[in-house]
């Protein structure tokens, strides 16, 4: 085995992991457009298995734009839903979290600017 052929090897290696990678991020984001119908769904799936190249191109050229919203509302509603589960577990609501503040500011504890920090962060 030569030193071109082990060259040869990474490199085709590491094309193939990239195109897994494009593959798994068509199909996550087929499955999280909620405004694409069963049926469109499944016909890029069967595009991809037929023609896997031409297709994954076409669909990054065609529907590209949106893929990096759909994952941005993706993260925010995962993290809307971690954040109320956490003040579910942590049992302390966001009014309660101000007045403790106020009591800390009132005590002479915190500043005026770490109360606001705390407010908006309670708030938000």
């Amino acid at each position: 085995m030569s030193f071109w052929d082990i060259v040869w090897f990474i490199f085709i290696t590491f094309a193939f992991v990239a195109y897994l990678m494009i593959l798994f991020s068509i199909l996550g984001d087929l499955f999280r457009d909620k405004e694409t119908s069963g049926v469109v769904k499944a016909l890029w799936i069967i595009a991809l298995v037929v023609l896997p190249f031409l297709t994954a191109l076409v669909y990054l050229i065609v529907r590209g734009h949106g893929m990096a919203d759909r994952s941005v509302q993706q993260a925010q509603e995962i993290k809307k839903a971690q954040d109320e589960y956490i003040r579910d577990v942590a049992g302390v609501t966001p009014t309660e979290q101000i007045a403790k503040a106020k009591d800390l500011l009132d005590s002479g504890a915190i500043s005026q600017a770490e109360f606001d920090k705390l407010k908006t962060k309670a708030l938000g």
